[in-house]
């Protein structure tokens, strides 16, 4: 059953079978897409699309159906612009708890702080958009200082807070915009509603997966996320797992059932991807006694992992010092036909 529940969640997430989904359908079927690295988040979506181009994702990012920013955890990621606004709002107050010993720590006043937000308002109203080293320089040449790690308080703090978002992109790089002229068509949720939503979306598109997965994935406390599951337990299906209850679409099965021979093959995620970072319990894709290949040290940086029939088997790399196209860093022996299978999808990954 453990092989089997990888196998679903690659069904739930949309890695397998048919790609019928733009790049903001995509994320809104995950509801939101770990983004702290930028470059791998952009691949992550464009694996699941049917333009299957990270080109595709960056033009949803310019056009504003995709937005990057702090909805939960206190950690970047990508969301459907339109459910950004009530993410904020449900799960911003968790991450925000420890800001004012955060701020006190920086020396950071709470005048500062508006100070900061003025400034930004002021010089973004009407469209404007800045990079990141602009919007120091707005708050620095306003009086507010961004030494050290300051400038980086204050803009996740006004971001945290709902007055930026990262929008559009220039060069590779993502502007800082105004949230409520970025996204002028906000959804906003009551409380118990989001709650209901999140707990919805979150065993849709990563389902099978449980309560506690739920909790650790949005930061929220386990009782929030019973109260979510209460609400919409009716329009899922439960499966129990080892004695464990799991949650997913009743439509996930069929959709694996439909894409079995794609199932059981090769796949090269980047780091961070939602299939082993959007659980707390991973070990039906991640064996545990590899799972610091994955997150060596337990330092919070996830490399990028080859999966094979659901199970992670190896690491892989870019080549570089070697001259090869891609490394490998097998956790095992991996067959001839998977290393030649990994290296096919490799020639051509998004």
């Amino acid at each position: 059953m453990t092989s089997e529940l990888g196998l679903l969640r690659m069904a739930a997430q949309g890695l397998v079978g048919p790609r019928e989904l733009d790049p903001a359908g995509v994320v809104r079927r995950l509801t939101a897409v770990q983004a702290q690295d930028l470059p791998g988040a952009l691949t992550s979506v464009a694996l699941r699309t049917a333009d299957g181009t990270r080109a595709g994702v960056v033009a949803a990012l310019d056009a504003g159906t995709v937005v990057r920013s702090w909805p939960m955890r206190g950690t970047l990621h990508l969301t459907a612009a339109e459910d950004l606004p009530w993410m904020l709002e449900l799960l911003g107050p968790r991450a925000l708890a420890g800001a004012a010993a955060r701020r006190a720590g920086l020396g950071i006043t709470d005048a500062e702080v508006e100070r900061a937000r003025k400034l930004v308002v002021a010089g973004l109203a009407g469209g404007g958009r800045l990079r990141r080293p602009r919007v120091l320089a707005l708050l620095a040449d306003g009086g507010v200082p961004t030494t050290g790690q300051r400038g980086y308080h204050l803009l996740w703090y006004l971001s945290q807070t709902g007055t930026l978002c990262l929008g559009p992109t220039d060069g590779g790089d993502q502007l800082f915009v105004l949230l409520d002229e970025w996204v002028p068509r906000p959804r906003r949720l009551e409380r118990e509603a989001a709650l209901g939503e999140l707990a919805l979306r979150f065993f849709t598109g990563h389902g099978p997966a449980t309560v506690t997965d739920l909790a650790r994935w949005a930061g929220v406390p386990v009782r929030d996320a019973r109260a979510g599951l209460a609400q919409v337990r009716d329009r899922l299906e439960r499966l129990d797992a080892g004695g464990t209850e799991h949650w997913l679409d009743p439509a996930t099965p069929g959709r694996l059932a439909a894409a079995r021979e794609e199932a059981d093959g090769v796949l090269l995620l980047p780091g961070f991807d939602e299939l082993v970072l959007g659980y707390a319990d991973r070990t039906c894709t991640v064996p545990a006694e590899f799972a610091d290949r994955i997150v060596p040290g337990g330092n919070g940086v996830f490399r990028a992992t080859v999966v094979c029939g659901g199970r992670a088997v190896a690491t892989w790399r870019a080549g570089r010092s070697t001259g090869r196209p891609l490394e490998l860093e097998p956790f095992t022996e991996l067959t001839e036909e998977v290393e030649a299978r990994a290296r096919a999808v490799y020639d051509a990954l998004p």
